[in-house]
């Protein structure tokens, strides 16, 4: 065995070792929490493609950020399900929307003890399922979903959000909505855009969360970007950050991490990626099938995420990880 051989075996040798060497450290700071809020409920409801994940009511997502808090997750993200849908997404900018009503609650609740970010988009409020305004053709009309986004912003931020996240994919987004938070007084509200956001095959289990389907059996695939291109993602991020993002995001991510390295290598400002319901429930049908340690996987899958370059990752396993994460931490110390 050669010299350089024998020295990488020899610092395996130990898990203290291999703790003192690791290139990549996954931490409780690095997840954020996305979070179902449904309208019209008494009771929390299971969503079956989700396993360990459900639609909330007030008083269980209450219960839900108040254990993210305990173990010590930085931030959350807002995703309603109102009771009724129209053709433009009304309740996305209501003050009595469901997404405001659950912003002001857990902001009295949690003060500043976490980071409340909402998710942006009318995808969940229109009764045709697109991310904004179609037109008379089937199309969603890029310039005028605009003006509904930016009161959606507004309006989030008046209901006491700390990030507003555009996921909608629309051209200029981030601009309109930057414009409409500066000049109603919210120039210090951060914008997470969703910048590389793909037309995946991932989504599924995310839309049976929100009760989203696309009339007329459509897609997103023409404002959406396509999966088998990557320097476009690129221009999307720097158009983004030209427009005023604060912080841009790859989704999704365990198949696109090579999106997520040429993005930490193009950009200096917080990367993030979100680890989304497909993947989460592909983790979780394996493991429920006794083929992978589901545990160790959800490590090794997040930590995998960060090695590619993300700063933070949105993922449904935030709370379990972060329990595992605070256990070894506390065997580690024990053991000092």
């Amino acid at each position: 065995m050669s010299f350089p051989q024998r020295r990488l075996r020899r610092l395996r040798r130990s898990a203290a070792l291999r703790r003192l060497v690791a290139q990549t450290r996954l931490s409780v700071d690095d997840l954020v929490a996305p979070l179902f809020i449904r309208q019209g409920i008494t009771e929390p409801q299971p969503i079956s493609s989700l396993p360990g994940v459900c639609q909330h009511t007030l008083d269980s997502l209450r219960a839900e950020v108040a254990t993210l808090v305990e173990l010590g997750v930085p931030a959350c993200i807002l995703f309603g399900i109102p009771e009724h849908k129209d053709s433009v997404g009304s309740q996305a900018w209501d003050p009595q929307g469901i997404v405001q009503v659950a912003l002001r609650h857990l902001r009295q609740a949690f003060g500043t003890k976490i980071v409340l970010m909402a998710d942006l988009c009318v995808d969940e409020y229109t009764d045709h399922g697109h991310c904004g305004v179609v037109d008379a053709n089937g199309e969603v009309d890029n310039d005028q979903t605009l003006e509904l986004y930016a009161k959606a912003a507004v309006a989030q931020a008046r209901a006491g959000a700390d990030v507003i996240a555009p996921s909608g994919m629309m051209d200029g987004q981030v601009g309109a909505i930057r414009q409409a938070l500066d000049g109603a007084g919210f120039a210090q509200i951060p914008i997470l855009a969703y910048s590389a956001k793909y037309a995946s095959a991932m989504y599924g289990p995310f839309r049976d969360a929100v009760g989203v389907t696309i009339s007329g059996g459509g897609d997103r695939k023409a404002y959406q970007q396509d999966f088998h291109n990557s320097r476009e993602a690129m221009e999307e991020i720097r158009l983004d950050l030209a427009e005023g993002a604060d912080m841009v995001m790859i989704k999704p991510a365990m198949t696109y991490l090579d999106i997520i390295s040429q993005a930490r290598t193009a950009v200096d400002v917080p990367l993030a990626a979100y680890h989304v319901s497909g993947e989460y429930a592909m983790l979780k049908a394996a493991s429920a099938n006794g083929w992978i340690d589901g545990e160790l996987a959800a490590v090794e899958t997040l930590t995998a995420i960060k090695r590619a370059g993300a700063d933070f990752i949105l993922t449904y396993l935030a709370a379990e990880v972060a329990h595992y994460l605070n256990q070894q931490e506390t065997k580690a110390g024990d053991n000092q």
